[in-house]
């Protein structure tokens, strides 16, 4: 097993955990990306307006999981969540989880 399968490998199990625990799924690309596709059920807050909502968030009492397009704004939002107190993960791309959260 190489070293990215070992890294991407703990992600996607660690994503299917949050799954199994009804996790919130959390779109954070602009409203143009989402209106684009999204993935199904996913609510969607633009990175730079997540400071307005992180007290709703933190509220659900759920853990999230955030993604974007490539999952740098995604892995930025999955910090700023932690910091407040949010139980929260980068999930990646789009793309990608797609695929992991079917």
């Amino acid at each position: 097993m190489g070293i990215f399968s070992f890294l991407f490998g703990n992600q996607q199990k660690k994503i299917l955990d949050y799954l199994e625990n009804n996790a919130l799924i959390l779109d954070v690309r602009t409203e143009r990306e989402y209106k684009n596709g999204a993935i199904t059920g996913a609510k969607h807050i633009p990175l730079d307006t997540l400071r307005n909502h992180i007290e709703n968030l933190r509220k659900l009492k759920k853990p999230i999981i955030v993604y974007c397009a490539s999952g740098v704004r995604s892995a930025k939002a999955a910090k700023f969540l932690n910091l407040n107190n949010v139980d929260a993960i980068n999930g990646g791309g789009f793309q990608r989880l797609k695929q992991i959260a079917k």
